[in-house]
């Protein structure tokens, strides 16, 4: 393994893949929870909502980032 170097990545990237990347995981996680709970479209419409915030993320990333 080889050190990174991330002097490159701007604060705003950095802020806001951690905000993406907790609300994705937060939606899948509660989208888990929820269909242990057995409240399937709950459920469904979490993962939904993962997946498009996967989306909206990728294009923020390509329209100011790229």
């Amino acid at each position: 393994m080889t050190l990174v170097d991330v002097s490159q990545i701007s604060a705003t990237l950095f802020v806001l893949g951690a905000i993406f990347i907790m609300l994705v995981f937060g939606l899948l996680s509660f989208g888990i929870l929820k269909m242990f709970q057995l409240r399937y479209r709950a459920g469904v419409y979490s993962f939904i909502g993962a997946v498009v915030s996967g989306v909206v993320f990728g294009i923020i990333l390509n329209e100011w980032y790229v």
